[in-house]
């Protein structure tokens, strides 16, 4: 139970936590927080669909590959850390209108709290959603850090929207997945660290 709990609140502070980065810091300047954040700023670019309901549908969709290659269990936690993302971006981008705005603060700020979070969610076993789920399938099977392979497919991405949409985002999406990358497997590393460290100690 006190697992099952920890689990909870774990998955809804890396939700929340990289829903800020990205509803808060991020997606005001149409920066694409990641692949499933790119094809969210796609559909509104072309469709007018809220981000925030333009990210819970392209998460939901990969939740059939988080089911199939993950197992259930994940597809569900998966969906969980989605919608409290999604409700985190609705609600900074309806709540929260900020006076004063500087893009590549907020563009370095919105990273940290993005890797943050997802860090959190991948060091639970969690996808953060979107091709992240394709990250930690890649991690879990090469027995590796999912920062780099998330940056990588990210980056095909990001060249995609950057063309139809602007140049410039291009530049600023590879710079917030070098630093969000980052954070994850600082966040991801530190788990198994310290759990070594706490197990060699009692021994």
């Amino acid at each position: 139970m006190i697992a099952f709990l920890r689990k909870n609140v774990m998955v809804i502070a890396g939700g929340t936590i990289q829903g800020i980065g990205m509803g808060l810091f991020l997606f005001p300047h149409a920066i694409p927080s990641g692949g499933a954040g790119g094809i969210a700023v796609l559909l509104n670019y072309f469709l007018g669909i809220d981000m925030g309901l333009a990210l819970w549908i392209v998460n939901f969709s990969m939740l059939v590959v988080a089911a199939k290659y993950l197992g259930n269990r994940c597809a569900l936690w998966t969906m969980c850390a989605i919608t409290v993302t999604s409700f985190t971006i609705t609600f900074c981008e309806q709540y929260y209108f900020p006076a004063v705005r500087n893009e590549w603060i907020d563009l370095v700020m919105g990273s940290i709290f993005l890797g943050t979070g997802i860090g959190l969610l991948l060091k639970e076993g969690v996808s953060n959603g979107g091709v992240g789920v394709i990250a930690l399938i890649i991690a879990k099977r090469r027995n590796s850090l999912p920062g780099s392979a998330l940056f990588w497919i990210n980056c095909c991405i990001f060249v995609m929207t950057g063309f139809i949409i602007s140049l410039e985002l291009i530049v600023q999406a590879l710079i917030s997945q070098w630093i969000s990358t980052k954070m994850v497997d600082i966040v991801y590393y530190y788990n198994y660290n310290q759990a070594y460290t706490l197990g060699w100690r009692k021994k």
